[in-house]
């Protein structure tokens, strides 16, 4: 059976660029048939173009990507593309690593690289939640800025809220307020 490789490029955000894995792609040894690219956090498998490819690929197609981190960020959900990609009968070549999920020794060392991944994710959180309470401590971390409201406008709409004119929810939606929010302005402004 001829084999249809399939490339697969993820860069966390718009800004950057997905030039150095379309590069590897373009060198590997076999002709790449078609690309997906996603620019959005690997965190989670709620991606367009993950879903797209994992939907379009075929049993006997090899799904290659450049390093195992642009698939996922964490041993779940690495484990879940690569058991979505088994069942239907799909490979996984993973460039950098140099592992090929149709041999045993690279699926046992993709469980290590999925492990890899999502210590180093757990890592960059913490090494940012650290120098947040540094910040903190230092006086020079004050949070996000609070997004600007009309206070007139909020505690009118809260009246009508109140007075049993509209819900609350429709109240969020005319405010253009998630609830958390919403609430948290509500007992700040005393709002009974």
């Amino acid at each position: 059976m001829q084999k249809t490789y399939i490339g697969y490029a993820r860069v966390s955000t718009e800004e950057q660029n997905e030039a150095r894995q379309l590069e590897s792609f373009r060198t590997f040894r076999e002709p790449i048939s078609k690309t997906f690219i996603d620019k959005c956090s690997g965190k989670n498998m709620n991606r367009p173009q993950l879903k797209a490819m994992l939907d379009y690929v075929r049993e006997g197609d090899v799904v290659v990507v450049s390093d195992f981190s642009r698939l996922a960020r964490s041993t779940k959900d690495m484990l879940q593309i690569v058991q979505d990609l088994t069942d239907k009968g799909v490979g996984l070549i993973s460039m950098k690593e140099n592992l090929d999920t149709e041999t045993p020794q690279g699926k046992f060392m993709l469980t290590v690289f999925a492990a890899l991944a999502e210590l180093e994710r757990a890592t960059i959180l913490q090494r940012q939640r650290e120098g947040i309470e540094i910040a903190k401590s230092a006086g020079k971390y004050k949070g996000r800025k609070p997004l600007p409201m009309d206070e007139e406008r909020f505690r009118s709409e809260c009246a009508k809220w109140r007075a049993g004119e509209q819900t609350a929810r429709e109240t969020m939606l005319k405010l253009n307020i998630k609830p958390n929010r919403f609430y948290r302005i509500v007992k700040r402004l005393g709002i009974r």
